[in-house]
């Protein structure tokens, strides 16, 4: 991402999280710096100097904000080791890491990382312990199914990451002054049989309808479906196999999320990936307000309010799709991605005939033979390409997870072999989830921008920072349906 004041500016008045450490705001008139995502009122545009770390910002005479406190933000920069180290620690925890039988060690093998200089890193950034952070986020969840299910308090605790029902009992006791059962509501609806429900929420406005066609258009058969307004799909997360599906609350600004039980031990990590898939975290007001300034978006952005970005509910089964979808249609790399579903992924059993395979995991195609993949319909190229990918991800040379370093990560994707710029960034645009990602090189982009060539796309798309994956989606649904 290039930082310029102008871009700082914006993410500053969105409060996007997604670019928390990337830099900090002085502000001249009280002499303290802040990051980005400060519950302070933001100030005024000639007040703020910006900074690509806080030891500038310290350097230049700004104080630390004792609110938003700088020392606890996340780093992008490669060599802001200890802080990339705990922003993607705590992620990873966030999404169930240390939960069902995940230990410290096994979560710092991922990162490559001994469990000593782990436990350093996050306690240094973030004040506590990685298990004391699980523990915190295990509580809340906990908390939540028992305001919104009727599951027995035994299976709210182990689906909430604990290992004892009488080590759940005596946190919430030590850490609420309440015992479990006290928060249950007798109004909870109880769920269907074999089936869970939760609800998630999202800043209005969203584009729901948008989101479905274009997740229906790349839906992999047998893995995802779209019906109606709902979205379906298979899920295996770790040994835990079922599937999941996705609704609308009408006149509510939540998404009603039907999950099979048997995946309620990986509940923190399928709500994380949901909130990624739907982009749930997105500021549309703020991005739409900055777009709508470009006199090429503006008609789109007046017309589609509440577009976001889709984003992977596996990361590398989105990295699978964007490979398949070089140089053909979208529905010929549907059909290519259910070929290799069906050839490599788990069969399973749901209450949708049409979704019977859970998608493949990168050890099951690092492993393949090329006969078999060059079989279903791939070239040689693209079938090394995957197997390539497939390679970094199993052994964790490559990670394409969010919270990741996004800069890094495209700057290694265009090291394998068949793997260019515009593969690159479509997959930090969508599994990455980062914001500003931006294919120019994408025909559609540039016969929607209406301009010369991607070059010129390229520039133009300066003006849209930080959020040109925003300015891609109107583009490309720009060329579905005119303007009004």
């Amino acid at each position: 991402m290039i930082i310029t004041d102008d871009v700082c500016y914006r993410a500053l008045v969105a409060r996007d999280t997604r670019f928390d450490g990337v830099f900090f705001v002085g502000v001249k008139t009280t002499e303290i710096y802040c990051r980005p995502v400060c519950t302070a009122k933001p100030p005024g545009r000639d007040r703020c100097r910006f900074f690509t770390s806080a030891a500038l910002a310290e350097q230049a005479g700004f104080r630390p904000c004792l609110r938003c406190r700088p020392e606890l933000a996340p780093g992008h920069a490669p060599i802001d080791t200890t802080r990339t180290i705990a922003r993607t620690a705590a992620a990873r925890i966030e999404a169930g890491a240390l939960s069902d039988g995940g230990s410290l060690e096994d979560l710092a093998a991922s990162m490559g990382l001994s469990s000593r200089q782990l436990r350093r890193s996050v306690r240094e950034e973030l004040g506590v312990s990685p298990v004391e952070l699980a523990q915190t986020n295990r509580l809340l969840l906990a908390k939540r199914l028992i305001a919104e299910t009727q599951l027995p308090m035994v299976q709210v605790a182990f689906a909430a990451g604990f290992e004892s029902v009488r080590r759940f009992n005596a946190l919430f006791r030590s850490h609420y002054r309440l015992t479990p059962s006290s928060l249950r509501r007798p109004s909870s609806t109880a769920p269907a049989t074999g089936c869970l429900r939760l609800v998630v929420a999202y800043r209005p406005p969203l584009d729901w309808n948008a989101m479905l066609r274009f997740l229906a258009a790349r839906a992999i058969p047998g893995v995802e479906y779209v019906t109606g307004v709902t979205y379906h799909r298979t899920v295996g997360i770790g040994e835990h196999r079922g599937w999941l599906s996705v609704t609308p609350v009408a006149d509510r600004h939540l998404l009603a999320v039907d999950i099979a039980t048997a995946l309620a031990p990986a509940l923190p990590s399928l709500l994380v990936r949901l909130r990624n898939l739907f982009d749930l975290d997105a500021r549309p007001d703020v991005i739409a307000g900055h777009l709508a300034l470009d006199p090429l978006l503006a008609p789109w952005v007046k017309h589609q309010p509440g577009l976001r970005v889709p984003g992977a509910f596996d990361s590398f089964e989105l990295g699978v799709r964007a490979i398949l979808g070089q140089q053909v249609t979208v529905r010929g790399a549907s059909t290519l991605a259910g070929r290799i579903a069906r050839q490599f992924g788990v069969a399973i059993d749901t209450p949708l005939p049409c979704l019977n395979r859970i998608t493949p995991t990168a050890g099951a195609l690092s492993a393949a033979r090329m006969s078999r993949l060059t079989g279903l319909g791939l070239p040689n190229a693209r079938a090394e390409s995957l197997r390539a990918l497939a390679r970094g991800v199993a052994s964790g040379e490559i990670d394409i997870e969010p919270g990741v370093d996004p800069i890094a990560v495209v700057a290694r994707l265009v090291e394998l072999p068949g793997i260019g710029p515009w593969t690159a960034e479509y997959i930090a645009m969508r599994a990455l989830r980062w914001p500003d990602a931006f294919p120019a090189g994408d025909l559609g982009l540039v016969k929607a921008s209406r301009l010369k060539s991607a070059k010129a796309l390229g520039m133009a798309a300066e003006r849209w920072r930080p959020w040109r994956a925003y300015a891609a989606m109107y583009l490309w649904e720009s060329l579905r349906t005119p303007s009004e």
